[in-house]
């Protein structure tokens, strides 16, 4: 297994963030001229590819539940976390999501098996679970009217859209009066892209991490969703976004050359 020595901290999920910081802040504080976690930032980003073939050895438990908790340390609109991340270890059901894999190599041999999913339908019992746990109290005023008024502002929809047709019209009216808002979502779709954009972002923190453990992974975007979900018994506001092979790199796990394109053609400074 490729190794990359980061000195990963304790797994246990409870442990305070402060405990992974030194107390010497010239150690721990990045500076133009210090940046302490740099290189082997980088060398998780770097040593990570797309591994379509896993050796036998198993990701122990503790392992992935440290790279799940790192994952769910991902940025994401206004902490409403809107993923799922099933685990998929159940022989029968592991036989069943593989061929819902079409039975590529990467689902296959993988050691762990886990569709991210991101849902649609938890942003307003989330937004009252943010109230409840906030960890400053007494909450704040404006913490409180944003969960309770511009979150669901920008989620609702109402019968047949009908608040969304008040919400555009209103939308429209600001930025001609007083210049830039943001838009809320107006339709499913909207809603969905969302969830997927912020699920999304979780995944890329559980690559990394699993690399950062000296494990590996492939995002699989070829899988029969519909099959998927009915094995994962998901509902129509649950939506898989990839399904992620995750394992130790076989010799022969990596297929071809990485290459990418030119930085200047992806990189615009307006």
């Amino acid at each position: 297994m490729t190794q990359v020595d980061l000195s990963i901290p304790s797994t246990d999920p409870n442990m305070n963030l402060s405990t992974n910081l030194s107390t010497d802040s010239q150690n721990s504080v990045a500076t133009p001229s210090h940046t302490p976690q740099l290189q082997a930032f980088r060398d998780v980003v770097e040593s990570r590819r797309s591994i379509r073939r896993f050796t036998d050895t198993p990701i122990p438990d503790d392992v992935l539940v440290d790279c799940l908790r790192l994952a769910i340390l991902a940025p994401n609109s206004s902490n409403l976390q809107p993923w799922e991340f099933y685990v998929i270890d159940d022989a029968d059901n592991r036989k069943r999501a593989v061929k819902n894999c079409m039975n590529q190599n990467a689902a296959k041999t993988s050691a762990r098996l886990i569709a991210v999913v991101a849902r649609t339908d938890t942003w307003k019992s989330h937004a009252q679970k943010i109230l409840r746990e906030y960890p400053d109290k007494p909450v704040p005023k404006k913490v409180k009217g944003y969960y309770t008024k511009i979150v669901t502002l920008t989620f609702l929809r109402g019968p047949a859209n009908v608040v969304s047709v008040a919400k555009w019209g209103a939308t429209q009216a600001i930025r001609r009066l007083k210049g830039p808002i943001k838009s809320p979502y107006y339709t499913f779709e909207d809603t969905k892209n969302w969830a997927t954009n912020n699920t999304a972002l979780a995944a890329e923190n559980l690559m990394l991490a699993l690399r950062a453990h000296g494990f590996d992974s492939c995002a699989i975007g070829g899988f029969d969703e519909p099959a998927m979900k009915q094995l994962l018994n998901l509902g129509d506001d649950q939506h898989i976004v990839m399904m992620i092979g995750a394992g130790e790199r076989a010799d022969d796990g990596v297929y071809n050359t990485q290459f990418r394109f030119d930085q200047n053609q992806f990189v615009h400074y307006v």
